[in-house]
């Protein structure tokens, strides 16, 4: 993309009805590291690439607790994200002090997409540079949703972010049929092969660059679940067992990983002190 006499301020529209401010936010979530989402009939669950920006530096944090029912999934600017992931968090709060509830997950969705909106109307504002997945559950069951930039969000059965997420996609519609049945063990063993799938050819999943969030009744390899099955974030050791359930590329049915297209980054964006 290359400057235009359009894209100086986001309120613009240029003869085409694009409003370019609001396109470049939707690059930067491509820039940020992949996440994947998917949905069962009991549980939600979110897998996120961690990027380490040197051999010094610590894995960057990719998901987030809303509440105990509700968790985030990011790609994109991580600056964003926490004021994003606050800002939901206070909604959270507020519904439990004055209602005596848990917030309901489609508003806390559709709370931050006016937030949003409102960046990409008035003058003087940027929109948010980032991306997210959003899990929860209610009476209704587990819920995943999409949250972009420009003020849309969108509930899915299984979805992904972040850079060459077309090729995770690929492989959840070919899969997506059998994930309303499939147990909490089978279910984050097709996210881990979508995930596998944005990788560059030479680099794998391993117990430090993966996250695992889950929602709903506790696995056959998890201890200390509570019966309600809140929000948890597995990091670490815990998630070796699933990484050693993947079935290996070369005999799996999963897709080759498609090539990244020329100068899409794969770590998240990050604003400068």
């Amino acid at each position: 993309m290359f400057r235009n006499t359009y894209d100086s301020d986001n309120t613009v529209f240029s003869p085409q009805g694009r409003l370019h401010q609001v396109e470049y936010a939707l690059e930067a979530v491509k820039q940020g590291s992949a996440a994947v989402g998917l949905r069962s009939k009991t549980h939600a669950i979110l897998l996120a690439l961690k990027r380490s920006f040197g051999e010094l530096a610590s894995y960057q944090q990719k998901m987030y607790r809303i509440d105990d029912h509700v968790g985030i999934a990011i790609a994109g600017l991580t600056s964003d994200a926490r004021v994003l992931s606050n800002f939901m968090r206070q909604q959270a709060m507020s519904s439990r002090m004055l209602f005596n509830r848990p917030a309901p997950v489609n508003r806390l969705v559709s709370a931050i997409a006016d937030k949003a909106q409102v960046n990409t109307q008035e003058y003087g504002r940027r929109p948010y540079g980032v991306g997210l997945l959003v899990i929860g559950q209610d009476k209704q069951g587990p819920h995943l949703y999409e949250f972009s930039p420009s003020g849309n969000s969108y509930e899915y059965y299984a979805m992904s972010i972040g850079a060459r997420s077309q090729s995770a996609k690929t492989y959840l519609e070919k899969h997506y049929e059998s994930f309303m049945d499939c147990t909490l063990e089978e279910l984050i063993k097709h996210g881990l092969h979508a995930l596998r799938e944005t990788l560059q050819q030479d680099k794998e999943l391993t117990i430090n660059n993966t996250s695992i969030g889950i929602i709903g009744p506790g696995g056959a390899h998890e201890k200390d679940v509570t019966p309600e099955g809140d929000f948890r974030i597995l990091e670490g050791e815990i998630i070796e067992v699933y990484l050693q359930s993947m079935t290996p590329k070369d005999t799996g049915d999963a897709p080759q990983p498609a090539a990244a297209p020329a100068g899409e980054g794969d770590e998240d964006v990050q604003m400068a002190d």
